[in-house]
Formats: C-alpha cells, structure tokens, sequence
C-alpha cells in the first residue's frame, strides 16, 4: 500500500478535510493526485493513526484500500472493537456499495442506533432491506421479526 485516499486518510487520522488541506498548503504533508483524486502516502499518516494497527490489521487495510468489499467490512470491525464507531461508517459504506450484505446489516444497527452517524431509522431500514434482498440471514431474520412485531400491532 503506497497511497490511500483523502477519505480514507480521514478516517485513519480522524482529522478533518480542512486539516488535511491545511497541512498540503503550508507544505507539512505531500499529496499526489491520482485519477482526479487527492491521494495520500500511508507512510506519511501512519505516525498519525487514530487507532494501533497490528501488522495483520495492515493486510487487510491494505486490501480494504484496494477495493476489496470483505476487507473494507473487516477494517469496519476493527474500528467498532476499538470503539470508534464514526470511522467505522467510511469502511461499512465502501464495502455496502459493493455489495457486502454483512456491511448492509452492520450500517443499518448503525443507523437504527445512531452510533457514528446521526440516528435514522428509515436508512437502517433500507439498508436492513437490501441486506435481506442480498440473503443476508440475520437481516431475514430482523426483518421477519418487524414483520410480526407489526402484523401484532394490526390485530
């Protein structure tokens, strides 16, 4: 892994886009651009990392980076043992983008909770949904028990 992303810098370093773009102005921190996008070397974040990364965690940040769907997830859990939920959210939506029902289903407790981003039940839902459409079980599962709880409150 040489170069990451400006969001996903963001979310390793748990600064902001303006501190980012102060630190390229002034000098302090070099960025490249590749296909339009403000990319930045791992090497210059790394002794600004939000959370300790165990050479195993690297692997797969380094897979997450590249675009793997299950890696992203898996940079997700990481972020959620170590307590930081609103990082979590970057890799979880990556890896829902791409299809990762797993993702689908950890965003919406996310969203459902409020836990890293604002509380929105009608998102959760959503995401829940497509989860289930993907045949995720826990979210069949989830989605049935809101099928009942709700046919229950008709009666």
């Amino acid at each position: 892994m040489q170069v990451i992303s400006l969001p996903a810098a963001i979310t390793l370093t748990e600064w902001s886009e303006r501190t980012f773009w102060r630190k390229f102005a002034d000098g302090s921190l070099a960025r490249e651009t590749v296909n339009g996008k403000a990319m930045i070397s791992f090497d210059l974040i790394k002794p600004h990392l939000c959370l300790a990364l165990s050479p195993e965690d690297l692997s797969v940040l380094a897979s997450a980076v590249a675009g793997d769907a299950e890696a992203q997830n898996e940079m997700a859990l990481i972020f959620l043992a170590n307590e930081k939920p609103k990082g979590a959210i970057y890799w979880l939506e990556q890896a829902a983008k791409q299809g990762c029902a797993d993702a689908m289903n950890l965003l919406s407790q996310r969203y459902m909770k409020g836990s890293g981003v604002p509380q929105d039940e009608n998102t959760g839902m959503i995401w829940l949904a497509k989860a289930a459409t993907l045949g995720h079980l826990i979210s069949q599962c989830q989605m049935q028990g809101l099928r009942n709880r709700n046919g229950a409150n008709h009666l």
